[in-house]
């Protein structure tokens, strides 16, 4: 059985928003072509932050980039970005949501980020995506969406660690890359944790 991962598909994170992933639209055609394939599953997580989360810059009056630490540890402030109810955290048009079964939202604690769609950061709680593929049945999971060298680094390596056959699929991925070949490092740690990289043409041939 196996479900397709939707990552942080927002708004905010494609060009125009308030925390734009560079050419972060460049993943919505892949996104079609991986929604009209056949999955037991499809799943999205969402970026859903208070007004008062604790990783954004205006909280501490601090810049943007700058780290501080939260519930121990190490924390990049972001501009805000994704706050519950607001535009910047609806989904980004252009691609069909009607075919997504269930929505995960993540970041919900103002007290520590989640950049992964199964646990905060430190692991303290679940966004109930492990449980929800687990009673489906679901053994393979590919993930795609924004950003490559968090949201996407963070969820596939918690998919491993959770026992699924965990996938990224190229086309569908772009990153923020605050530092230069962010995106390729998180790739590549992905690859040494089990993640296995593939294209759509892999999918496709079978």
């Amino acid at each position: 059985m196996k479900a397709l991962c939707l990552i942080d598909m927002q708004r905010d994170f494609f060009p125009g928003g308030a925390l734009p992933v560079p050419q972060g639209d460049k993943v919505l055609p892949a996104i079609n072509e991986l929604l009209a394939m056949d999955w037991d599953v499809i799943v999205a997580s969402k970026d859903w932050h208070p007004p008062n989360h604790k990783s954004f810059a205006s909280i501490h009056e601090k810049n943007i980039g700058d780290v501080v630490t939260l519930r121990g540890r190490d924390q990049i402030l972001w501009p805000d970005h994704c706050v519950q109810e607001s535009g910047g955290a609806e989904f980004m048009p252009g691609f069909d949501t009607s075919r997504i079964d269930k929505v995960f939202l993540k970041g919900t604690d103002p007290e520590i980020d989640s950049y992964s769609a199964f646990f905060d950061d430190a692991h303290l709680r679940t966004t109930g995506l492990k449980e929800f593929l687990q009673e489906s049945q679901i053994t393979d999971l590919y993930c795609v969406g924004l950003a490559t060298d968090y949201c996407v680094l963070a969820t596939a390596l918690d998919a491993v660690s959770c026992g699924f056959k965990t996938f990224v699929v190229l086309e569908g991925v772009k990153g923020v890359d605050l530092h230069d070949s962010d995106s390729e490092k998180a790739l590549e740690e992905m690859k040494k944790n089990g993640v296995i990289l593939l294209s759509i043409n892999d999918l496709e041939n079978g």
